[in-house]
């Protein structure tokens, strides 16, 4: 068995250890803010948000919204079988899992428009007024309405290996507690009529088989997932810290 190699996130939160074990916090002393320890460490806030969930998850520090992070556990006191970053070698930090469904999805979007079908496009509808009426009711059934209209596009490629793709990026949401920790942040819903408003733009452009209009369409749902989680999910106190995830990041891969 090879050595198991650390996911980034992963090796931000032993970084932000580190700064917690030079410094003189002591339990219940308010951290950094994200953004002073992406600055301080190089690396990005959405890094840094993924890396404090995890230690969240372990119990090591304790998020308060609008006020900030707490030291919750000092860390030589962490019992040894408390769950650690190394415990979740499969999981992927959401921000991580967002990118790559931008990445995938939206060349799947523009390929669906050269493929789909009428019966498609119908079943798509359909699953928008599915999602529609949840948002009305308040219901979470919206939720399994917008994976179900994300798989369509999928499957109007007529390509079952990206179907599988799509799959399997969706299953490593479901499992991931590092997505439901980050859930446990969010309130407000809004988001999910803005979201919705999205899903028709991008069923109108299969409608009009227009790929290039189908991936940019695509391209900025997902990218507005992100930066709503970002900002909906941010703890740090808004009078102190008022930075808001950008979208500058993914640009400079594809830029």
């Amino acid at each position: 068995m090879g050595e198991i190699v650390k996911r980034r996130y992963q090796e931000v939160a032993d970084e932000i250890r580190g700064l917690i074990a030079r410094s003189d916090y002591k339990p219940g002393d308010r951290l950094k803010t994200e953004r002073q320890m992406a600055e301080e460490l190089g690396v990005s806030r959405s890094l840094v948000r993924e890396a404090v969930i995890t230690l969240e998850l372990e119990g090591l520090v304790d998020v308060r919204k609008g006020s900030g992070i707490y030291l919750a556990v000092p860390q030589e006191a962490v019992e040894p079988d408390e769950p650690r970053i190394e415990d979740l070698p499969d999981d992927f930090g959401p921000f991580e899992l967002l990118q790559a469904r931008q990445l995938l999805e939206s060349t799947i979007a523009a390929f669906a428009a050269e493929m789909v079908s009428m019966a498609d496009i119908r079943r798509m509808r359909e699953a928008l007024d599915m999602e529609r009426e949840a948002i009305e009711k308040g219901t979470d059934d919206g939720y399994e309405a917008d994976e179900l209209f994300h798989r369509l596009i999928a499957v109007a490629t007529q390509n079952a290996v990206l179907v599988d793709l799509l799959d399997e990026l969706w299953g490593k949401r479901k499992k991931s507690r590092m997505w439901a920790q980050l859930h446990t942040r969010v309130f407000d819903t809004d988001y999910r009529r803005r979201w919705l408003q999205d899903h028709q733009e991008i069923l109108q452009a299969l409608q009009m088989k227009d790929p290039a209009r189908a991936r940019q369409a695509m391209w900025t749902h997902l990218q507005n997932v992100r930066e709503t989680l970002m900002e909906l999910s941010d703890v740090d106190d808004p009078a102190f810290d008022g930075y808001v995830f950008g979208s500058h990041e993914l640009g400079r891969i594809v830029g």
